[in-house]
């Protein structure tokens, strides 16, 4: 068998070696998609969200925990913040999630966000793709610390879970629609710090008030990482969720959001590729130097490269 063969089989070595690829965006990450995304389409996907600090790891750990007590396998996607030296994932697998590194139903990777915004990585939707074809029953994707608008994770999961914890009132009061509108569940973690119940009653409040943006209004879940308390609530949630997605057909319509999201990421990649071969070209520099010498606009040296009509040297 192959690597691909490998991996899609349950092979561990395979399956990270499968995933470097991808995340290195090679050619054979390439064929791999081709061949293993009839495969897809079985796996749950839940994307974990919020600002910095207010243990989204920690939840998600426990997360898997609830979930392997129902004897449900999982794959965890960890976005890391990029080394500023290597470009690699800061933080790594032997960091996170420590207590399933012997867990054959658990599998986690944790990839660098390479300067890219919105709390992912370049090759999130290529992996959980890899994940999905594995066979886990879900895929959890847990995002960089976000900001107000950073909600590129609706574009790659069917169910969003928006994390924050006491302390955080004053974000809560600011809260952009954007981030109100992609949560499909709210979790207020460390539940068990003064100020817990502020925080779920102002968040209920300002849900109320944004009732009319939902088909659905999310639930607020208090839960403690730390006391492993409201987990189960959450894995309530996030079936009914499932379940209202599944009777209502709102999942069609999140699926074909999903692969317009994801078709629409391939073609700026495939024309960022294109604008760095073009631009890197010798005879891109005769354009480039009449843009410095002030005889060609920037718009009109575009025009040039991408028409192919390069002047020669």
């Amino acid at each position: 068998m192959g690597l691909i063969e490998d991996a899609v089989s349950g092979n561990v070595r395979a399956l990270a070696q499968l995933a470097t690829h991808i995340e290195n965006d090679d050619p054979l990450s390439h064929e791999a998609i081709d061949q293993i995304y009839p495969l897809t389409g079985n796996a749950r996907t839940i994307g974990i969200t919020g600002p910095p600090g207010v243990g989204k790891s920690s939840f998600a750990n426990q997360l898997v925990r609830a979930l392997r007590s129902a004897d449900q396998t999982c794959a965890v996607i960890a976005v890391d913040p990029s080394s500023a030296l290597s470009g690699g994932a800061m933080l790594g697998d032997r960091i996170r999630m420590l207590e399933h590194h012997s867990d054959p139903g658990v599998f986690v990777r944790s990839t660098a966000s390479r300067g890219r915004t919105g709390g992912l990585a370049p090759s999130t939707a290529g992996l959980i793709h890899l994940f999905d074809a594995a066979g886990f029953d879900f895929v959890i994707v847990e995002t960089v610390g976000v900001g107000q608008e950073d909600v590129d994770i609706v574009g790659y999961v069917e169910s969003v879970v928006l994390v924050q914890a006491p302390g955080f009132g004053d974000t809560i009061q600011t809260l952009k629609a954007g981030v109100l509108e992609v949560a499909d569940i709210f979790v207020v973690n460390k539940a068990d710090l003064p100020g817990a119940q502020v925080t779920v009653k102002a968040l209920r409040g300002l849900l109320s008030l944004a009732i009319g943006q939902y088909d659905r209004l999310p639930p607020v879940i208090a839960v403690s990482a730390t006391e492993r308390t409201g987990i189960e609530d959450v894995v309530r949630a996030v079936d009914d969720h499932r379940n209202w997605l599944r009777s209502t057909g709102v999942i069609l319509r999140r699926r074909d959001k999903l692969a317009v999201n994801e078709i629409t990421g391939q073609m700026r990649r495939l024309v960022d590729d294109r604008i760095e071969r073009l631009v890197g070209q010798d005879s891109a520099q005769v354009v480039i130097e009449q843009v410095v010498s002030r005889r060609l606009s920037p718009r009109r040296a575009a025009e040039k490269l991408i028409a192919g009509s390069l002047p020669q040297a």
